[in-house]
């Protein structure tokens, strides 16, 4: 019987990446490049963990450098989401098990500052961590989002 990986497992298995690509033309006229950067998942879990408290980061910010570590014009935009949901994930699991030293997820918002649903405890548990750090969360949106984030990005 097949036994389903942890969020651990997952995020230590990087199977062939990273990996750099060239474009053909209709992707680089779409992405605005000519070559992706295709990271491991505990690439984007390392940079997800240098964030310190105060300080935020987004997925194009985890984009932007794995693109300048490899070379290349861009992060992998779906790669980098979906390993920044495994990250979390891998963290939420070290936090069930009262593990403190962990991958600091909520500090890794969406692309225009919203928070992920898809993180652990969703955007309640995201947006509680946030307060705590003296984060002001703006709720106006459908989705809630973190305001000014642009001033704490690392």
């Amino acid at each position: 019987m097949f036994k389903k990986k942890s969020w651990r497992e997952k995020l230590n298995d990087s199977k062939d990446l990273p990996k750099v690509v060239k474009l053909n033309d209709t992707a680089s006229q779409h992405w605005h490049g000519h070559s992706m950067a295709i990271p491991a998942p505990i690439e984007v879990d390392a940079l997800m963990k240098k964030v310190p408290k105060g300080k935020l980061t987004t997925i194009d910010e985890i984009r932007k450098k794995v693109a300048k570590k490899h070379g290349t014009d861009i992060g992998c935009p779906l790669t980098c989401g979906i390993f920044s949901w495994i990250a979390a994930n891998a963290a939420g699991e070290e936090m069930a098990e009262g593990k403190k030293d962990i991958t600091p997820f909520w500090r890794t918002l969406k692309s225009n500052g919203e928070l992920n649903p898809k993180y652990p405890g969703g955007v309640e548990f995201q947006s509680d961590q946030l307060k705590s750090e003296s984060f002001e969360i703006d709720t106006s949106h459908k989705i809630p989002r973190v305001k000014d984030f642009e001033k704490y990005l690392v």
